[in-house]
């Protein structure tokens, strides 16, 4: 079972790293994403269900589906504004 514990940690670490080195919002989102079901994952093989099942509605899914909605209702262009010229 240590093999499987280590495997689940590894994938633990590899999303994690995901997170940070993607540089795209909507990819970090799905690296968060991915991350919370490797966290679950793991979870399960630790043998706490009731933390796994809460770590994929919190962090599989609902704290993605939020970051995805901030970033739908927001403008991603940077161009600048006539008025702010010097």
């Amino acid at each position: 079972m240590s093999i499987v514990i280590a495997i689940l940690l590894l994938l633990v670490a590899a999303a994690g790293a995901g997170i940070v080195f993607t540089r795209t919002p909507r990819r970090q989102v799905l690296a968060i994403s991915v991350n919370g079901f490797a966290l679950a994952l793991l979870f399960m093989a630790l043998q706490a269900p009731d933390v796994a099942f809460a770590e994929i509605a919190a962090g599989g899914v609902a704290v993605p589906l939020l970051f995805l909605t901030v970033l739908a209702s927001m403008k991603m262009d940077r161009s600048p504004r006539p008025d702010s010229e010097q």
